[in-house]
């Protein structure tokens, strides 16, 4: 996340796949853990559905498996850092092992592949959303098995997320040239697939149980772009290559489900605004994920941001006017090359303005291969990390008003855990937390012994006090 299912734990940041049932323990069984972001996730899960469908066997330790699959991240150092850790303990316990993901085209000192410059064993090295070649490596150094009574892939593919959430890619690669970021470099440039295919993917999904499907890519606004937003088809209807138009499609398919759609890596571009219909409607999650990165108009230049970054708060007081229960997250960088204490200071008052729900900050730091390297006025790690503690206190502060004015609501809670059909209570989110990277709600043991709490099902709950960036409620 047996017959044929992946479930995940979480190791650390890693997630590895429980083993899939086997009729025969002599089965080959590959080990696998996956690095880095949702993005990364769906290519694991492409990966692992192939391996189940060609019989393999997972397996959850890297000594008990015939070879091991390291699925990268190579964004920032401490990503890289902890991806070279984990293939040499790969190499380590079991010394077979194939590297795939970002980290895997990254070019090292000299122009050489920096994997192979570090871990000269790796038996093979490939880059990102590249499951053939993965399945290359895979039948040169562990043939596939051949047996014909191998258990059945599960319509919706093999996801390393729990049954009632998963991650939905629509798009690969990136056209921008943000200067502080190399992914272009490592996933090419966009390509939008087919939404006929990213429909049908839902569909599955859906009727496998999924109940949230979260929308990833490295530049959602940008669907379609690629393909000038031709018109394809689903169930024999026209639809256009477009966000707009392919979230009018995912709601129609979830609706009967009652399932969420979130959207995360949402660009404020113009026609986002053709989103917040859709959200006050109540058909997709008025939840947008929007990487802004900073607010001052030099500093966004100098990072080479698409859309107009002047125009942000402007754009966002008119997406709150048409959708008033909106929820923003958004990620920033304090201490980029150059910036000013007055332009530090324009962010900060940025986010008091804007009301960002939920921010992330990091302090900017160096990654190779990134044009912003060669930036002036690099300012001092200390300088960096200062501002991007003073950006977090601000952000803390302005997220905990926000949730305190939530006291009182009674709030639908998609439930992640809940032992013994709830009666200790559990926990979940509301619309306004994605898995992993917001807040929870704490669920106290229901006050009628007839409530019942299950897992991946959707409840009716109270909101009683706040906790940081938590909520507690009462179900009902």
């Amino acid at each position: 996340m047996p017959c044929a299912r992946v479930v995940w734990r979480m190791l650390d940041n890693r997630r590895m796949p429980e083993p899939i049932a086997s009729a025969a323990d002599a089965t080959p069984s590959v080990g696998f853990v996956s690095l880095g972001c949702p993005k990364a996730l769906t290519d694991s899960e492409l990966i692992l559905t192939q391996l189940a469908a060609e019989g393999y066997r997972t397996s959850k330790t890297f000594a008990g498996a015939d070879l091991v699959i390291v699925n990268t991240c190579g964004f920032i150092d401490d990503a890289v850092k902890e991806s070279l850790d984990t293939i040499g303990e790969a190499l380590a316990e079991n010394g077979r092992v194939i590297v795939t993901g970002c980290l895997g085209a990254k070019a090292g000192e000299g122009g050489g592949n920096l994997v192979r410059q570090v871990h000269p064993k790796v038996l093979a090295v490939t880059g990102p959303h590249a499951t053939q070649e993965v399945m290359d490596a895979v039948h040169t150094h562990l043939p596939k098995p051949h047996d014909p009574f191998v258990d059945l892939v599960p319509p919706q593919g093999v996801k390393l997320t729990p049954k009632h959430y998963a991650y939905l890619k629509i798009s690969e690669g990136c056209n921008h040239r943000c200067t502080f970021c190399i992914i272009p470099s490592m996933r090419g440039d966009l390509v939008s697939r087919p939404v006929g295919d990213v429909l049908a993917e839902a569909r599955a999904l859906l009727h496998a149980g999924v109940r949230e499907l979260l929308v990833v890519s490295q530049d959602t606004s940008a669907y379609g772009v690629d393909v000038k937003y031709r018109t394809g088809f689903f169930d024999g209807r026209p639809v256009k290559t477009r966000l707009t138009e392919l979230c009018e499609q995912l709601a129609r398919l979830a609706e009967p489900f009652g399932a969420w759609i979130r959207l995360h890596y949402v660009y404020p571009y113009p026609h986002v605004d053709e989103l917040l219909p859709l959200m006050a409607a109540g058909r997709i999650l008025p939840y947008l994920d929007v990487p802004f990165q900073h607010s001052h108009p030099a500093v966004l230049r100098r990072m080479k941001r698409p859309a107009s970054g002047e125009r942000n708060l402007e754009r966002i007081h008119t997406w709150r006017q048409a959708c008033p229960q909106l929820v923003l997250r958004s990620t920033f960088i304090a201490g980029f090359p150059g910036e000013t204490e007055e332009e530090f200071a324009h962010l900060l008052d940025f986010l008091r303005e804007a009301e960002i729900d939920r921010a992330g900050c990091f302090a900017y730091s160096p990654v190779g291969g990134a044009a912003a390297n060669e930036l002036p006025g690099a300012l001092p790690t200390e300088l960096r990390e200062e501002r991007r503690a003073r950006v977090m206190a601000v952000a803390e502060a302005v997220s905990t008003q926000r949730l305190a004015r939530r006291v009182g609501a009674t709030l639908q809670v998609l439930v992640d855990h809940a032992p013994a059909l709830g009666r200790k209570g559990g926990s979940g989110r509301s619309y306004a937390d994605a898995p992993e990277i917001d807040g929870t709600v704490r669920l106290l043991p229901p006050a009628k012994a007839s409530t019942r709490i299950q897992t991946g099902e959707f409840v009716r709950a109270r909101v009683v006090a706040t906790e940081g960036h938590d909520l507690i409620a009462q179900a009902l």
